[in-house]
């Protein structure tokens, strides 16, 4: 396989990822049935750990499979857990540490990209229950004027 393939593969593998996670994020994680995990993200835990933190374990474990059978003799599978597990290291970096601060480390945000990002999530927690949340990606930052209209609709709907 060359290079450039290899390459297009990762991307391609870290780019869905964040389409995956937001389809996961906003019809599993916030559903009847698989709030069970991810309400300990949305209300203040004790501890370093959450039970949210169990997604990132599956879906690490899916990473591992990928690059176990990459291993011997499918090497764009083995690309595919690659990308998976560079989402995996972003998501750690970008989410865990800028929005959540859950590192030793403090990057404040003065504009652009990441503000944006901080902001987008900031709006996502805006609600405590698994209706009503606007923004579900985690490397993605929409419009937030957009997401504060939808946010504010979503709680006039919840309310009458």
């Amino acid at each position: 396989m060359s290079w450039y393939v290899a390459t297009f593969i990762v991307i391609l593998s870290l780019v869905g990822m964040e389409v995956f996670a937001w389809v996961i994020h906003k019809y599993v994680m916030h559903s009847r049935w698989g709030w069970g995990w991810h309400e300990s993200h949305h209300v203040e835990t004790e501890g370093v750990f959450e039970k949210n933190d169990l997604y990132a374990v599956c879906f690490s474990v899916i990473a591992a499979a990928l690059f176990i059978v990459g291993s011997v003799g499918y090497p764009a599978l083995w690309m595919v857990g690659l990308g998976l597990t560079l989402y995996g290291v972003l998501y750690g970096l970008v989410h865990d540490g800028l929005v959540h601060q859950r590192w030793p480390f403090f990057i404040h945000t003065k504009g652009g990209y990441l503000k944006r990002l901080v902001q987008a999530h900031r709006l996502h927690h805006a609600t405590h229950d698994r209706d009503g949340a606007v923004s579900f990606g985690f490397l993605y930052a929409g419009d937030v004027r957009k997401l504060k209209a939808e946010l504010k609709s979503n709680q006039r709907k919840m309310i009458s």
